[in-house]
């Protein structure tokens, strides 16, 4: 039996409690950099499988040290979502959480990040039992904040790349809605870059009866609403890749007072730097243009946050990955992933240790009946899903700790 094999072999036996992981997992979904029950539950089982267990940054590193040989970093993302579940699933969360205005909002697993988890701790679990069969380390990390994008900056400014070992490679996944079992991998830009911008414009306060006395703030939101949307109609070459959304406009409370302002919540995606930027100006020179042509009595405000940054895979890494799976798997179910326009922040990590990376897809629903990422109703069918994706972390590990990969 092959080394490979040897690792996967107890894979049947721990089906179930990887099962029963996960959906405990699911029902217990927690927000953004307050993953506290998540760490308690991912600490106890790494020390059950005697794994030493550091917390960096409200996150979770553990060492497999066995022997001379490569050094292989997974990562896996812990964090819910203020989504109310509607799966209708026997464990689907009814937990809540309160949002950033204040109101109470149902918690889900709308993203996977519940199967990231216990995936990786079943590859843990794996190559624990068999050391006889690799050499190396292997660096499991599970990170708080990535839905915010402020996890992986947390365990850098924690000192991770001072407290682990650097990694020769370091790799991630994602379950999409994809056919269920089916691995996508991609050379070079996979997930985009992502930057949500506050805007805020100023108008003058006024009697609803009385608008001649004031700036409307508006009126004036919704005219940039409306001229955001040329920017990639009009502005971006049809050979490159944009979007702009604007996901939330607020102003005022009641229907018979103009507000003094409004706020705008706009989310930018793009593949490369120089279309960023170009997109960047452009918003910023539609918002002060608008402020201007309405008589706003103040220029806007500005703040950019949850800037995530392009995931690009590393072209070695990602061959010699992509390789072992057809090799293990078949090649049916290796497929080009294709670019994703969800944004990551997986890449921080590995940036900081200056290592090569890939980072690949794991599909999770009956062919043709895939829900969408932070849709209430997302729900990947537990198998093959979770072997799948526990498997995958396994084999792409193998790929270099395997001794006939030395």
């Amino acid at each position: 039996m092959n080394p490979l094999d040897q690792v996967l072999g107890a894979m049947a036996g721990t089906r179930s409690e990887r099962e029963a992981c996960y959906r405990d997992l699911h029902s217990h979904p927690e927000p953004s950099m307050r993953e506290e029950r998540t760490r308690g539950v991912v600490t106890e089982r790494l020390r059950a499988l005697g794994c030493e267990v550091v917390e960096l940054g409200g996150g979770l590193v553990t060492v497999l040290a066995n022997g001379d040989g490569p050094v292989v970093l997974h990562r896996a993302d812990m964090d819910g979502l203020p989504v109310t579940e509607e799966t209708g699933l026997p464990y689907a969360s009814t937990q809540t959480t309160v949002d950033a205005t204040g109101a109470e909002v149902g918690l889900m697993h709308a993203c996977g990040h519940d199967l990231h988890v216990a995936c990786l701790l079943g590859a843990v679990e794996l190559l624990a039992s068999r050391p006889d069969a690799w050499s190396g380390t292997f660096i499991a990390v599970f990170q708080p904040g990535e839905e915010i994008a402020a996890g992986g900056r947390a365990m850098v400014d924690a000192g991770i790349t001072t407290r682990v070992p650097r990694p020769d490679v370091a790799f991630g996944q994602h379950v999409l809605s994809h056919e269920a079992g089916v691995l996508g991998t991609r050379v070079g830009p996979v997930m985009s870059a992502g930057d949500s911008i506050r805007i805020t414009v100023f108008g003058k306060g006024s009697h609803g009866s009385m608008p001649h006395l004031g700036v409307d703030p508006v009126v004036l939101a919704a005219s940039i609403v409306l001229r955001l949307q040329t920017i990639v109609a009009r502005e971006i070459s049809p050979s490159d890749f944009a979007v702009v959304t604007v996901g939330s406009s607020r102003a005022g409370s009641t229907s018979n007072v103009i507000a003094d302002h409004a706020t705008l919540l706009v989310n930018l995606r793009t593949y490369d730097t120089g279309v960023r930027d170009q997109v960047v100006a452009a918003i910023e020179r539609i918002v002060r243009a608008e402020c201007e042509a309405s008589g706003s009595p103040r220029p806007p405000t500005f703040e950019y946050y949850e800037q995530y940054p392009l995931t690009s895979n590393d072209p070695d890494v990602t061959d010699t990955v992509t390789a072992a799976f057809r090799a293990h798997l078949g090649a049916g179910r290796v497929v080009d992933l294709g670019r994703v326009p969800a944004s990551e922040d997986f890449s921080v990590i590995p940036d900081a240790f200056g290592t090569p990376y890939t980072y690949w897809g794991v599909g999770g629903f009956p062919p043709g009946a895939g829900v969408p990422n932070h849709s209430p109703l997302f729900a990947p069918l537990i198998q093959p899903t979770l072997d799948a994706g526990t498997e995958a972390i396994v084999v792409a590990a193998m790929a270099y700790l395997a001794p006939e990969a030395a």
